[in-house]
C-alpha cells in the first residue's frame, strides 16, 4: 500500500514538471502563481523618497502620438514598465485595469513597453484592457529604470517617487487606493 502512495506522488511531481516545461502550460501557471503571491506594494518612507531628476522624457502612444513626460508635472503618475511576454506583468494587469477604471482622470497612467505598437495593441484587445500604452522614444529620467519587468513607479505631484516596485503587485488593494487618494489630495 505504501508503494502505491509513493507512485501517485511521483506521478503528480512528473505531471507538474511536464506542465512547467511545456510552453503552452508554463505561462498560465506562472501567471496564476504570480497572482497568488502578489500583495499591495510598499510605500517608501518620506525620508527615503527620491525625486525625478528631470521630466525630459519623450514617449509615443500606441496611436502614434508623441507625448512629453513634462506634460504630467504636478500630477500623480503611475509608470509601469512591462511586456506582453512577461508572466508577472500579465498577472498584475487586471488589478491595474480595475484601478485605471476608477482613477482615470485623477492619476496619469503610463504603461511603457519596448515592444512594437501592434504587438501591444493586439495584446490589449485580446485581454480586453484599455490601459494607455506607450513606447519610449528617449531614455527614462533618473532614477527610473525599467530593465527588470515589471517595474512600477508611483510619482507624487512634487516629483518624488512614493512607490518603486519591482515584480508583480496587487495594485487594486484598499491600502494602495488609500495611498493614491492621499497623493491626489496633496
Amino acid at each position: 500500500m505504501k508503494i502505491f502512495k509513493n507512485q501517485w506522488s511521483n506521478i503528480i511531481i512528473i505531471v507538474i514538471i511536464l506542465a512547467m516545461i511545456i510552453p503552452q502550460t508554463r505561462k498560465p501557471i506562472q501567471i496564476f502563481v504570480n497572482k497568488l503571491i502578489s500583495f499591495a506594494p510598499a510605500v517608501n518612507d518620506e525620508d527615503d523618497r527620491i525625486a525625478i531628476a528631470d521630466y525630459n522624457w519623450i514617449l509615443e502612444s500606441n496611436r502614434g502620438q508623441r507625448t512629453e513626460f513634462s506634460e504630467f508635472r504636478n500630477e500623480v503618475i503611475i509608470v509601469n514598465f512591462w511586456a506582453t511576454w512577461c508572466a508577472p506583468c500579465i498577472a498584475e494587469m487586471p488589478s491595474f485595469q480595475d484601478l485605471y477604471m476608477d482613477y482615470e482622470g485623477k492619476v496619469k497612467f503610463l504603461f511603457v513597453s519596448g515592444e512594437q505598437h501592434q504587438t501591444v495593441e493586439n495584446f490589449m484587445k485580446r485581454k480586453r484592457f484599455d490601459l494607455p500604452a506607450y513606447k519610449m522614444l528617449t531614455r527614462a529620467p533618473e532614477p527610473m529604470d525599467g530593465r527588470t519587468l515589471p517595474t512600477t513607479y508611483v510619482i507624487a505631484k512634487d516629483g518624488s517617487i512614493v512607490v518603486d516596485k519591482v515584480g508583480a503587485a496587487d495594485w487594486n488593494s484598499d491600502s494602495f487606493r488609500n495611498t493614491l487618494d492621499e497623493l491626489i489630495a496633496e
